[in-house]
């Protein structure tokens, strides 16, 4: 059939559930957006810069499994740059399309804004190659080729995508596919299939403590409900990496905890180093996610599970859909017998919360008092830093989806994340936990949250500056220290008629008022925006520790340290 590039660009993005664009309109995108306002089932959501509208992306994709960004030739590509970067570091399938200068002005060198002016139109793209499975430009000859290949690609790779779009073509017909884009993998190779089944039902049957140890990789390849029938069909017990916190359920009895080494929660480190045979997911150990380092996990014990291989104990078998090694092993393996396993009892329930309604908010009450206001099937977003720490400690309920940039660790990220996110997927509560210093990198974002009439749950922690920056370095320094803002005000500053409610909170009995507020006033057309009160120098104590031990990786033993 027949059909203009530009068209059968939203076609191909339609196919692969996108609903939404999330951009910034420019020069040389404006001839696409005409056609994605005459098109039905999709719409652009203009966000407030390139940066941010990459980072919606990213938390949209996180949602639905894949996103879509629109940006301008140079300024808005390279904008967009840090937020293509964190998504390719997280392993995160999103489609970035720019709009770029007519396709005659590039190919006769012609001097344009958004250029150097030097006549290079190859500098962008080379700039994008490095974060990006595939860079390169659309023309009338290649567009079916290179869109199709584009997004199978990002979806086969986890990985972003960017295509520049030239401003003269995407009116122009071409012939294209009937069919829908197929974006499956291709099955596995029979004869590796079965070689790479009997090794693991052999390993499996001999081993007298398996443990499965799951991060972030297992959600991104489609893993995690194959991991849900695994450990209940054979009593498999799991541990999290702090890097995939809650992707799988941490109110299982079979649940260990999480594993990050030195640092991880009681009994979890001999659990997972002393296993006869350890289940992983390429995990990548940082020094953040390891104990600085200090993880232990022998080859010779592992088992890894890729999208597309399986390495048994330094055996490699490739050619493989893992999502089919996993059914077909699930199906083949024995069931356990007798009764499940009793909870681990290495972090205990505590308490029902008891608010000392006098008492100022402190991290070490505070992170307790917020858990219980969570519940299950939230979508929970933490920033890095202070808000990560304080939470990751918690014991999530079931069924919640973690957001958290835990390698890239951009700050600022969490804010737009939270709006695309919210945007993918609306039938969910989102709750959002970030600190003063990270808001007010992305807050201009928050106006895009309310012109959408979103409703999340914001915790705003003030603690007039970069509380995680204090304690590496620079307690007392002015350079950890930010503008002390009226953050509670701000919904009303950015809409006439806010869809948050907002509350100020100094203290425990304030903030118990306060979640009491937002548990009655329950309902889809309100969210809230909860500014806490905190001492600038108070932080969680996993904080307390990383803050020190990051110092002295960092700057050596003649380095610079808090007094």
């Amino acid at each position: 059939m027949r059909m203009t590039i530009g068209d059968f660009l939203i076609r191909r993005l339609k196919e692969v559930g996108i609903t939404e664009i999330i951009g910034v309109p420019g020069d040389f995108n404006l001839n696409w957006l005409e056609q994605i306002e005459a098109a039905d089932g999709i719409r652009f959501v203009g966000a407030t810069n390139e940066l941010n509208a990459a980072y919606a992306a990213d938390g949209y994709s996180r949602s639905r499994g894949v996103s879509c960004l629109l940006t301008t030739y140079g300024v808005g590509e390279l904008s967009a740059l840090n937020g293509l970067a964190g998504a390719a570091c997280e392993h995160i399938p999103l489609i970035s399309i720019a709009g770029s200068p007519p396709l005659f002005a590039t190919e006769k060198r012609w001097l344009l804004h958004h250029t150097l002016a030097d006549g290079n139109f190859g500098n962008m793209l080379e700039s994008v190659r490095p974060f990006a499975a595939v860079a390169d430009r659309i023309t009338p000859m290649n567009a079916v080729d290179e869109i199709d290949s584009a997004i199978r690609a990002a979806l086969r790779e986890k990985r972003p995508v960017h295509l520049q779009l030239p401003s003269d073509i995407s009116h122009l017909e071409i012939t294209v596919p009937d069919a829908p884009l197929d974006t499956s993998l291709e099955p596995s190779d029979p004869a590796q299939l079965d070689a790479v089944l009997d090794a693991l039902l052999e390993e499996f049957s001999a081993a007298k403590n398996p443990v499965l140890l799951v991060d972030q990789d297992a959600q991104r390849h489609g893993f995690l409900t194959l991991f849900e029938q695994l450990v209940e069909k054979t009593h498999l017990p799991y541990a999290l990496m702090s890097s995939g916190k809650a992707l799988l359920s941490e109110q299982h009895p079979l649940f260990l905890g999480v594993y990050n080494g030195a640092a991880s929660w009681p009994g979890v480190q001999e659990a997972v180093e002393g296993a006869d045979l350890l289940f992983t997911c390429t995990p990548r150990f940082i020094e953040v996610n390891s104990g600085s380092f200090s993880q232990s996990i022998s080859e010779e014990h592992t088992i890894d599970l890729g999208d597309q291989h399986v390495n048994i104990h330094g055996t490699h078998y490739v050619g493989l859909d893992t999502t089919q090694v996993l059914r077909e092993f699930i199906d083949r393996v024995p069931t356990a017998t007798g009764e499940m396993p009793a909870p681990a009892d290495n972090v205990p329930e505590a308490d029902p919360f008891e608010p000392h309604a006098e008492a100022e908010l402190t991290h070490a009450r505070l992170w307790p008092q917020l858990k219980e206001f969570l519940r299950e099937g939230d979508t929970i977003i933490t920033e890095a830093g202070t808000s990560n720490i304080g939470l990751s400690a918690q014991r999530m309920p079931a069924n919640v989806t973690y957001i958290n940039s835990a390698i890239w660790g951009s700050i600022g990220y969490t804010l737009p994340a939270l709006m695309g996110s919210q945007m993918a997927a609306p039938e969910k509560r989102h709750l959002l936990f970030i600190g003063d210093g990270s808001f007010q990198l992305t807050v201009q974002e928050l106006s895009t949250i309310l012109r959408e009439q979103q409703t999340p749950i914001v915790f705003l922690l003030n603690n007039a500056g970069y509380t995680i920056e204090r304690y590496i370095l620079g307690m007392d320094r002015q350079y950890n220290d930010i503008a002390n803002w009226k953050y509670s005000e701000l919904p009303a500053v950015f809409a006439a008629n806010p869809s948050m409610d907002s509350y100020s909170v100094r203290t425990e009995g304030e903030l118990a008022e306060a979640l009491a507020a937002i548990e009655r006033s329950d309902k889809s057309d309100t969210g809230a925006f909860v500014e806490l009160h905190l001492d600038p120098k108070d932080a969680p104590a996993g904080l307390k520790a990383f803050g020190p031990m990051t110092a002295e990786f960092d700057y050596g033993p003649r380095g610079p340290r808090n007094p």
